[in-house]
């Protein structure tokens, strides 16, 4: 029997998306490469714990879930993370940005200068734009103002965001018109701190990044892994923690990659898609019934 790997889930590097894998092996994905493996048939998915230490309990999780943490590590999580407002003495700069995702959907966040742009691929923006850069909490004070001022959300569900992406404007332009139109609103705004440096309208794109030009619309979705199952297909596009699979005649499937964390998962030559799967009846974001 192949070695079982457990998967760490999908980054993105300078050289585009990237699976990590525990113990440190990377596999680069490129448009094209078939991603093909199975999972355990005496598998069980199990916690993947709380920043780097493993799950004291070993805890069982459901397939379901993107989070593949139990309640009580993902709770640990939350408490150490910038969204939870309980690290409010860091002293590393941030960057507060607006991200588009499709039409209509444009949400404002904050995340680490040192990271890049990492964050905003890790979403799956398909544009952004800086708005300014300072410390902490000058950068959640200036996210709390856009949201109050002019209504932009903080999230944007991964379900909305997959529904549109086979179905965005043709042009950089048009992709960032509802960004140039908010970014000149929110600078606008009286009440920005003073120790947040605003920044000018530079907006990035990412249709060619994550491959969406081109990108058919999806039949489905993988909705769960189970033990036994295998999932097989043709990178068309990555964004976010999402694949594009291209199936063996059945069109375009999105494979979310967290829900791959926590299972024991074995290399499968020619692997078919056999999980649980949710079917897309009439175009992306219209879900009814399982296949």
């Amino acid at each position: 029997m192949a070695q079982a790997w457990k998967c760490s889930g999908l980054r993105w590097s300078a050289d585009g998306p990237v699976l990590g894998w525990d113990g440190g092996q990377r596999t680069a994905l490129t448009w094209g490469k078939r991603v093909a493996f199975g999972v355990a048939e005496e598998g069980v998915r199990t916690c993947v714990g709380a920043r780097g230490h493993p799950c004291a309990a070993r805890a069982a999780v459901s397939g379901r879930s993107t989070g593949a943490r139990c309640e009580e590590c993902a709770r640990l999580d939350r408490a150490h993370s910038v969204a939870a407002d309980t690290l409010a003495d860091d002293p590393r700069p941030y960057r507060v940005y607006l991200a588009w995702f499709g039409p209509g959907m444009v949400k404002v966040g904050i995340t680490a200068h040192e990271r890049g742009s990492a964050r905003l691929l890790e979403q799956g923006a398909v544009s952004f734009s800086w708005l300014g850069t300072g410390p902490l909490m000058a950068a959640r004070r200036t996210e709390e103002l856009l949201r109050a001022a002019l209504s932009v959300p903080d999230r944007i569900p991964y379900a909305d965001k997959r529904a549109v992406r086979s179905a965005l404007p043709e042009s950089v332009a048009e992709r960032a018109a509802e960004l140039a139109e908010l970014h000149a609103r929110a600078v606008a705004l009286v009440g920005w701190p003073d120790s947040l440096e605003r920044a000018p309208y530079q907006p990035v794109d990412h249709v060619e990044v994550f491959g969406l030009a081109g990108l058919p619309d999806p039949v489905g979705e993988v909705s769960e892994l189970v033990a036994g199952g295998s999932v097989g297909g043709r990178l068309r596009a990555a964004a976010g923690p999402d694949l594009h699979l291209e199936t063996d005649g059945g069109g375009v499937v999105v494979l979310d990659t967290r829900l791959m964390t926590g299972w024991g998962l074995v290399p499968v030559e020619g692997a078919q898609n056999t999980v649980p799967m949710r079917e897309f009846k009439e175009r992306a974001g219209v879900q009814d019934g399982l296949f």
